[in-house]
This record gives structure tokens, C-alpha cells and sequence, in this order.
């Protein structure tokens, strides 16, 4: 019984300062403020209209895994887009730095508008 009134304590403690904690709270808060600076950007440098996009904010386990993750230059961040209900699901991967400016985009489609675009842009990477 002392035993079990003991870890209960514990338990408890352990629960409050989880609870108390801004840390973890404030990181979430940060990671979704890139993600959706990482929308903007993603529409601004596909510029087809209407995307579909899954990514952390928005995931879908039938698509594909999407992360969010600080990197050494800033973050990065994965995910899937799509024009419209019959296009296929391409995959992002998107690097930004810490002030959440765009350092590469590398895309996997076959859209020629944008495999034309990379060429020139050192930004964007297109994998047909």
C-alpha cells in the first residue's frame, strides 16, 4: 500500500510539471507556423491554382508520412501535393532557414512548366 501511494505521487508529480510545461506547447506552436509559411511558399512556386496539399498540419497516412523537423540551416519540411482529383500525389521536400525564407524546394513531377523552371531557378529542384 505504501508502495502503491508512492508511485501515485510520483505519477501525479510527473503529470504536473508535464502539464505546466510551455515547451512543448511553444514548439508545436512554432512548427505550425512554418508549415504554413511552407504552404504559401509551395503555392507561390507551383502557381497552378488550387493545390491539394498534405503535410504535418494536414496529414493523410493513405498518401504518404509527412514530418516537420529542425535541421541545421532552419527546418525542413515533407509532404504531398496535387492539382486537382486526377492528378498524382507529388512529394516536397522543403528547406527553409531560420527566418523561414525558402533555401531549396526538390519536387518530384512532370509538369515541363517546372522542369523549365528549375534549370534556372537554384532554389528549385525538379525530379521528372
Amino acid at each position: 500500500m505504501i508502495f502503491a501511494f508512492g508511485v501515485g505521487l510520483l505519477v501525479a508529480a510527473f503529470s504536473y510539471r508535464w502539464l505546466i510545461d510551455p515547451q512543448p506547447r511553444e514548439e508545436r506552436q512554432r512548427q505550425e507556423s512554418v508549415v504554413l509559411e511552407s504552404r504559401g511558399l509551395l503555392q507561390d512556386i507551383i502557381a497552378s491554382g488550387q493545390l491539394e496539399i498534405v503535410d504535418p498540419l494536414s496529414p493523410d497516412r493513405k498518401v504518404g508520412k509527412v514530418y516537420v523537423y529542425p535541421a541545421t540551416a532552419g527546418w525542413e519540411v515533407s509532404g504531398y501535393y496535387r492539382r486537382g482529383d486526377t492528378d498524382l500525389w507529388h512529394p516536397y521536400l522543403l528547406s527553409l532557414d531560420e527566418n523561414l525564407a525558402l533555401l531549396h524546394l526538390k519536387i518530384s513531377d512532370q509538369d515541363q512548366a517546372l522542369i523549365d523552371r528549375g534549370t534556372s531557378d537554384t532554389h528549385l529542384e525538379v525530379v521528372p
